[in-house]
């Protein structure tokens, strides 16, 4: 089968791999309908070292199951089927707590000997207790907004909840990239009131004030800080979701949220030292966010996305062949494209 292979900075490939193979009996072999890029994808394809046989990369998609282990109870071949980014076995204690991304028995797609999302097909372990059924078809137009439940709008809303919002809330979300879009439309979805977008790019954030932003503030550090301040009674919000993970982007988090406010960092930081002491301590502020749990949101947002209520697969603005992904990932790193969709 063809599959995604990063062998280094810059260097991402779509080459023949093995076909997979039932290993254990809690497994099932997915045939790929959709995947695509993550802007999380981007780290690594802008930094990562030389790898000799390449390494597998992807961890959003949905498939049709096509064979099922021994063991697997709740799918049979044919159902279609959404995976969240990392796999669990959805019954361990962190699990039952809602924290599927600590699973003792669990990974991430593309690791360890397990394929990643974006190719042809993928061997899913613990089957039953990572993906979730769809109620249908493998080609219905609602395929983009349900694949962003794998990710992008299950992150967004992992913000918006680890961050308090709800009814009558004021949010700032930083970043108008594919998880800071969906952040605004969580935070709309959960009731909030006023909603700040900080991003620059026009056509995102056109994309934001349909989604439910109230206000955009294209300025960067202290000048953002400022105007949004201006926005929110010169204080800030209570409620600030940071969706980008650099240090610039967390300074403007600390900028803009209010005493007994809470930070919510949903973008995978890419620095290791930042200011956590009296700045936070001093304040009352919450730092929370993490890694998102997206198998304990997928059920919660379905019913949502499948009535048309909320539409976060709109953050696609391109569709690509799977032999394109190298053109896919130029395109979103040079800012061409919002979110790259695949369909193999």
């Amino acid at each position: 089968m063809r599959a995604t292979l990063l062998y280094g900075k810059g260097d991402i490939r779509v080459e023949e791999v093995p076909d997979p193979k039932i290993q254990q009996p809690t497994d099932v072999l997915v045939r790929v309908t959709r995947s695509c890029v993550c802007g999380s994808d981007l780290w690594p394809y802008q930094s990562a070292p030389e790898v000799e046989n390449g390494r597998r990369i992807g961890h959003e998609f949905i498939g049709v199951v096509e064979e099922t282990g021994a063991d697997v109870a709740t799918l049979a071949k044919g159902d279609v089927v959404v995976a969240p980014f990392l796999w669990a076995d959805n019954t361990c204690d962190y699990c039952q707590a809602g924290l599927q991304t600590s699973c003792r028995n669990g990974g991430g797609w593309g690791f360890n000997g397990v394929d990643g999302g974006q190719g042809e097909y993928v061997r899913a372990p613990q089957a039953d207790g990572t993906l979730v059924k769809l109620p249908v078809g493998e080609d219905d137009e609602l395929m983009p907004s349900l694949l962003t439940l794998s990710d992008v709008f299950s992150t967004g809303h992992h913000a918006a909840r680890t961050a308090r919002v709800e009814k009558g809330s004021t949010v700032i979300v930083i970043g108008d990239g594919a998880v800071g879009l969906s952040a605004v439309l969580a935070a709309k979805r959960l009731g909030a009131e006023q909603i700040v977008l900080l991003g620059r790019h026009k056509a995102r954030t056109d994309l934001g004030l349909e989604f439910g932003a109230t206000d955009v503030v294209p300025e960067r550090g202290e000048e953002a800080v400022a105007k949004a301040k201006e926005l929110t009674n010169g204080d800030g919000a209570f409620h600030v979701l940071e969706c980008v993970g650099t240090l610039g982007a967390y300074e403007t988090a600390l900028g803009v949220v209010r005493p007994g406010g809470a930070i919510s960092r949903v973008g995978v930081p890419q620095y290791s030292d930042g200011p956590v002491g009296r700045v936070l301590f001093g304040r009352n502020v919450t730092l929370t966010g993490g890694v998102a749990p997206a198998r304990a949101y997928i059920e919660e947002l379905l019913p949502d996305v499948l009535s048309g209520a909320v539409r976060p697969g709109r953050v696609f603005d391109r569709t690509m062949a799977l032999d394109e992904i190298p053109e896919a990932y130029r395109a979103m790193n040079d800012r061409e494209a919002l979110k790259v969709l695949i369909k193999p």
